[in-house]
C-alpha cells in the first residue's frame, strides 16, 4: 500500500497489489512530466518527504495520469501522523474514525494513535476529483487504428430478453464503425431462431442449453474472428460512436483494454470518478474492449464464478497483474437498464453482498474466493468488516448514505445471523480455493 492505512479502507483494491513484475501502478514523482506536476496539489504539511512524494503519486493516479514512467517497486513506512493526515485529506471523517477504532481494538498504543489522529485533522479536505488531469488533444486525435479497420467481435450472452436484445442489435446496426461481427450466445428457453433473421449485421447466434454466463463468454471468445473482443450485455443501449470511442482510446493511450462506463438512467451524468480517463481499477464485462491476444496470456474467464458474482472483477485483476494497461473510458458509455427479468436475475443477485434469504451465505462465496485467493485471509476479513454491515440495507438504497449508516447500526443487532451467513460463505469459498480455478487457455 502506498499509504499503509489504505489497507483498512481499500483492502481489496487492484492497486494495493504489486504486479507480476514486482511493480505497483503508482508513478515515481520525479519522473512525472512538468505539465502533470502543475496540476497536482503539493502538500508541505506532511512530516516526511516520502509522504509528500507518495501523496503526489497517489493524486496522479487518482486524477487520471496514464503514462509510461517508472513506477514504485516498494514503499517505505511513514510516520503515524502522515498516515492519519492522508486519511483526513481524502476520506470522510466517519472513515477516519473507523480506522482509528480498528487500530485501537488491535492494541495499538492509544496515546500515539489518538495524538496522531488529532494532528492529522489539520489536513484540509481535498476536492481532487473536481480537477482531473486533462487530455485536450484527445478530441483532435486521428487514430491510425481506426484507419486500419481491424475486425471487432461483439460478444453478447443473452437469457430470455428478446425484447431488450432487439434494441441492442438496432444500436449496433447504427454504429459509425462498421467493421465488426456480432456473436450472440442465446440461453433462452424457448430459443427463438427466427429472431436473428433479417438483421443488417454480420450476426452469429449460438444456442446454448446450459445457462452459464462465463461458459457463454468463453465459448464466444474462442470462435471470435476479430483481433479485438468487445464484451456487451443484452439490456444496454449505446450511442452510434460506441465502438469508435473504444478503439480510439486504445490507440490514444497505447492500451490493451478500454473499460467503458455505465449509467442506469437515460440522460444521467457519468459518475464523477468515471468522468475522465484514468488507469482503471475495475473491468465490467457489460462494456469493455479487449485485445484478443490478452486472453492467450491471462487465460479465459474463471468458471468458478459461474452463477455467482465478480468473475469480471477477477479477470480484470489478472489483466492488471500481468501488466496490461486498462483505461477507464468516459466516452464509451452505455445505458444499463438492469431490467427485472432474464439475465443474471434468473441465476442470482445483482449484488455480491446482499443475501436473498436469512441464512444463505453473505457475501456470495465467489466474492470471498476472489478476495482470499489474491489478497489473503487478513485483507478478506477487513473487506468483510467494511462491506457487510452496509449490505443489510436493500439494494435500491445502495448509494443512500443515511440508509447505509442505518444498515451498519442494524448489523450490530443482527450480528448472530450475519456471523452464520459469513461463516457459510467462508467455508464454501475455502472449498473453491481447495478445488482451484477453472481457467481455460485460449
Amino acid at each position: 500500500m502506498i499509504f499503509s492505512f489504505l489497507k483498512y479502507l481499500q483492502p481489496v483494491n487492484y492497486f494495493s497489489l504489486a504486479r507480476n513484475n514486482g511493480s505497483f501502478a503508482f508513478p515515481k514523482v520525479e519522473e512525472l512530466p512538468a505539465v502533470v506536476l502543475q496540476q497536482l496539489e503539493k502538500d508541505p504539511c506532511f512530516y516526511s518527504e516520502k509522504a509528500k512524494s507518495y501523496d503526489i503519486s497517489w493524486q496522479a493516479l487518482q486524477k487520471g495520469y496514464v503514462g509510461e514512467v517508472t513506477t514504485y517497486q516498494h514503499f517505505e513506512s511513514l510516520p503515524l501522523v502522515d498516515e492519519y493526515r492522508f486519511l483526513h485529506k481524502y476520506f470522510h471523517p466517519i472513515w477516519c474514525v473507523y480506522v482509528l477504532l480498528l487500530r485501537l481494538v488491535s492494541f495499538k498504543n492509544p496515546f500515539r494513535e489518538v495524538s496522531a489522529f488529532i494532528k492529522g485533522r489539520g489536513a484540509k479536505r481535498s476536492n481532487y476529483l473536481q480537477h482531473p488531469l486533462k487530455y485536450s488533444d484527445y478530441g483532435s486525435f486521428q487514430s491510425s487504428l481506426l484507419e486500419e479497420k481491424p475486425l471487432v467481435s461483439v460478444i453478447i450472452p443473452t437469457l430470455n430478453r428478446y425484447e431488450y436484445l432487439k434494441d441492442v442489435l438496432l444500436d449496433l446496426e447504427s454504429q459509425d464503425y462498421q467493421y465488426f461481427e456480432v456473436i450472440v450466445v442465446d440461453q433462452s428457453d424457448p430459443f427463438q431462431e427466427d429472431f436473428y433473421k433479417g438483421w443488417k449485421l454480420d450476426l452469429s447466434a449460438i444456442q446454448q442449453k446450459e445457462k452459464a454466463l462465463w461458459l457463454a463468454r468463453n465459448r464466444a471468445i474462442k470462435m471470435a474472428k476479430g483481433d479485438y473482443i468487445l464484451l456487451y450485455d443484452d439490456d444496454s443501449r449505446v450511442d452510434n460512436d460506441w465502438i469508435t470511442q473504444h478503439l480510439k482510446t486504445l490507440d490514444f493511450f497505447k492500451a490493451e483494454v478500454s473499460s467503458g462506463v455505465s449509467i442506469s438512467t437515460s440522460g444521467a451524468e457519468v459518475p464523477r470518478n468515471y468522468s475522465f480517463f484514468r488507469v482503471s481499477d475495475q473491468l465490467d464485462t457489460g462494456n469493455v474492449l479487449i485485445k484478443k491476444e490478452i486472453f492467450k496470456t491471462t487465460g479465459l474467464f474463471d468458471r468458478q464464478f459461474e452463477k455467482q458474482r465478480m468473475g469480471d472483477g477477477e479477470f480484470g485483476l489478472r489483466v492488471y497483474l500481468h501488466g496490461f494497461l486498462n483505461v477507464s473510458n468516459p466516452y464509451a458509455k452505455r445505458l444499463h437498464l438492469k431490467v427485472g427479468s432474464g439475465g443474471l436475475r434468473e441465476m442470482g443477485s445483482w449484488d455480491a453482498f446482499r443475501s436473498q434469504k436469512w441464512f444463505t451465505p453473505r457475501p456470495i462465496p465467489s466474492v470471498l474466493y476472489l478476495f482470499r485467493k489474491y489478497y489473503g485471509n487478513h485483507q478478506a476479513k477487513l473487506a468483510l468488516l467494511k462491506m457487510v454491515p452496509p449490505s443489510i440495507i436493500p439494494y435500491k438504497f445502495k448509494k443512500n448514505k443515511p440508509m447505509l449508516l442505518l444498515g451498519a447500526i442494524l448489523s450490530v443487532f443482527l450480528l448472530p445471523v450475519i456471523l452464520i451467513q459469513v461463516d457459510k460463505s467462508w467455508d464454501l469459498s475455502g472449498k473453491m480455493l481447495k478445488e482451484g480455478d477453472k481457467i481455460e487457455s485460449l
